[in-house]
């Protein structure tokens, strides 16, 4: 064994935790990882979130990195575009891009255990049921509670700290450094509910990640390789509190999600929304994300964000690659790499956490507005007419690897030239319209005109265009 060799500790056995293990093992560490809770591989009942997972362009650059992408790419079924569901049960689409892009839908468990398989299979020591309880990064001693209660200690050069939202990691972090730190709680919780097989068949279309937008909360459903959907309610707490009988329960989705009843079954409704309690949803923000030459922190532990533009795997796995970037571009050189890491990588993050927030009120509202489909389709006709200049917000984020901070820059950019050429356009129409029509009935407009002893003002077109909006 070289003796030269530097020696990583992981903190947290999940998704990036895993992929993170299977990266620096192959820049030639010596890589431990450490799970507080069981191995996943082995586990009955794996506690924790379950919301299905929605893999795009930067998740599957980094699971190419480590030569599983199209394993579980295989595994994954692909959604093309969102399948909207009126409260009347009727439905249209909306087309994620071209033909060419889309979405996978991904089980957590399965991916996970995946990245266990190819870091282990990479030489990665794997460790479960053991606590982070101390770490000491000036001297990067690590100590951990063991399966038998006994204390473990580990000497590396780096801790990596991809323990989750509530990094333990981050918690000792912050004790070392001056560290900026937020955390939001949303006015919105999620529950989770399945769709089983018809007839040993999917129950509704496949391809398609169905919402039923409801303006201030939504229901959405993702196709699972067994024939099931996994739907995941999301609403303000108090909305739950509205469902606490079963009657109450079902007038509800009869209300909103009627479609939904024959599919996931009333006894199913009754007993989970009733018999369970909503999940709550947090934005977490940091910075820096390092100490020093031998600790940073991945991942959730770094930008926990909300779970609706699908980024929060994706972003996760990408800070893998940017961390591999400026390891390449540094020779491995830990001093030089984690500040620029902190530096590159915290606007990115943050943008990301912003967007999310964003794409929940387009999934729940603004996809029932007529202005918003208008924009969409003028949107793909600009992307399609100058595909290098003008690239929808979506593209950007999904089917991309633009700096998330750019992405946002630049949407904001394109939407202001956007909506005030596409104003000036409607507005010179408008006038044109009414001139011709003042002119046929004989009119007279002066900053106002009459129409059987009515009065329309110019102020009053500019109102009717931003309702519209």
């Amino acid at each position: 064994m070289d003796p030269n060799r530097k020696t990583v500790a992981i903190v947290g056995g999940g998704l990036v935790g895993a992929l993170q293990a299977s990266f620096l093992a192959k820049r030639g560490f010596k890589v431990e990882l450490f799970e507080a809770r069981e191995d996943i591989r082995t586990a009955e009942i794996v506690k924790g979130r379950s919301i299905n997972l929605a893999l795009s362009v930067r998740g599957r650059t980094a699971l190419k990195h480590v030569g599983v992408e199209e394993k579980v790419v295989r595994e994954g079924v692909r959604m093309d575009a969102r399948r909207i569901h009126n409260p009347d049960g009727s439905l249209y689409s909306v087309q994620y891009g071209s033909n060419e892009q889309y979405l996978l839908s991904i089980d957590r468990r399965k991916l996970n255990e995946t990245l266990l398989d190819v870091a282990e299979q990479n030489g990665v020591v794997t460790h479960f049921l053991h606590r982070l309880t101390r770490c000491d990064f000036d001297k990067g001693e690590i100590a951990f509670e063991g399966p038998d209660g006994k204390t473990v200690d580990v000497k590396v050069d780096l801790i990596c700290g991809c323990d989750g939202a509530f990094s333990s990691v981050r918690r000792q972090l912050m004790r070392s450094v001056r560290m900026n730190f937020s955390q939001m709680y949303i006015p919105h919780g999620y529950m989770e509910l399945t769709i089983p097989p018809k007839d040993g068949e999917f129950a509704m279309d496949i391809n398609f990640l169905h919402i039923w937008p409801r303006d201030e909360f939504m229901m959405i459903a993702l196709p699972n390789n067994d024939k099931t959907f996994t739907c995941t309610l999301f609403m303000p707490f108090e909305n739950f509190e509205q469902m606490k009988t079963e009657e109450d329960t079902m007038n509800y989705f009869r209300k909103y999600f009627i479609d939904s009843i024959p599919l996931i079954g009333e006894d199913d409704i009754k007993k989970t929304v009733v018999g369970s309690s909503p999940f709550p949803l947090i934005t977490v923000k940091c910075s820096p994300y390092h100490t020093g030459s031998n600790a940073v922190i991945m991942g959730d532990a770094a930008h926990a964000m909300v779970p609706f533009y699908g980024q929060g795997m994706n972003c996760g796995f990408e800070d893998c690659i940017v961390f591999d970037e400026i390891m390449e571009k540094f020779n491995n050189d830990l001093t030089k790499v984690l500040p620029e890491y902190s530096r590159i990588r915290n606007p990115d993050a943050e943008a990301m956490c912003d967007l999310a927030l964003y794409n929940y009120i387009e999934m729940r509202s603004k996809v029932n507005s007529r202005w918003f489909l208008f924009r969409k389709k003028v949107d793909n006709i600009l992307h399609w007419l100058m595909p290098n200049t003008f690239i929808p917000l979506y593209t950007m984020v999904t089917f991309s690897r633009i700096r998330y901070h750019t992405v946002i820059n630049k949407w904001h950019a394109q939407d202001k030239l956007v909506n005030g050429a596409l104003i000036t356009v409607m507005g010179a129409s408008l006038v044109g319209m009414v001139y011709m029509a003042s002119k046929k009935a004989g009119l007279h407009m002066n900053g106002h005109f009459s129409w059987n002893n009515g009065h329309f003002s110019w102020n009053k077109v500019a109102e009717l265009f931003h309702q519209w909006y």
